[in-house]
């Protein structure tokens, strides 16, 4: 038994709130962090790795995995399927390593009322003002202008859902949403719940306690 039970950490935010950064600060605050790979029926794109980018399945895998509770939230996305496989994150918070979830509210929420709901921890990225998320996304320079314009428009929609998560920061300064962040991830691992071994630990003091009276 380890030391202490691993978090399913679920980060999401509009497209250009600071999620995507936010989330490779944590991991490299802490490498032990590891990334849900999702798993998808499309077809894998050139020059991404099946296991790495994504777990590629057909059509027929995916819903029977869906079938038998093998996948912890899944969704029909431009006529593809998507998920987060249970097995390997099981696997990962048993040994006490924390899983960091990028997925929208909707996933957020399949996974709260999954099995494993107990020991997540949700995390919504704001940003200072819808102006602000605009200019983002213009000058990082990925997007077309149509491209940006959809995601503006789908923006509230996320935002609209930020009540249901458990803790909800906003974005304007980088550093300081980073440090809150680790905050957050380092309070809730000491939550009892996440420490198995205290009750093995109160059990030793209370027999300790009853051998001394």
């Amino acid at each position: 038994m380890t030391n202490r039970r691993g978090l399913l950490i679920i980060l999401s935010s509009p497209s250009g709130a600071g999620k995507s950064t936010l989330s490779k600060r944590l991991r490299l605050w802490d490498p032990s962090i590891e990334f849900s790979v999702s798993a998808t029926t499309r077809a894998p794109r050139p020059g991404e790795v099946d296991g790495e980018d994504y777990h590629f399945m057909t059509e027929e895998a995916f819903k029977r995995s869906v079938a038998e509770e093998g996948m912890l939230e899944h969704a029909h996305v431009f006529g593809n399927f998507y998920g987060s496989p249970r097995a390997p994150v099981q696997t990962a918070i048993n040994a006490g390593k924390d899983v960091l979830f990028d997925i929208d509210w909707q996933g957020a929420q399949q996974i709260r009322n999954s099995a494993l709901g107990q020991h997540t921890l949700s995390i919504f990225i704001l940003p200072p003002s819808i102006k602000e998320l605009r200019r983002r996304l213009e000058t990082r320079n990925q997007d077309s202008a149509d491209t940006i314009s959809k995601r503006m428009q789908k923006s509230w929609d996320e935002i609209s859902h930020w009540g249901s998560y458990d803790h909800v920061l906003i974005n304007d300064d980088l550093d300081r949403t980073e440090s809150e962040l680790k905050q957050i991830v380092t309070a809730t691992r000491l939550k009892r719940i996440q420490q198995p071994h205290l009750v093995e630990h109160v059990r030793s003091l209370q027999s300790e306690f009853e051998d001394g009276q």
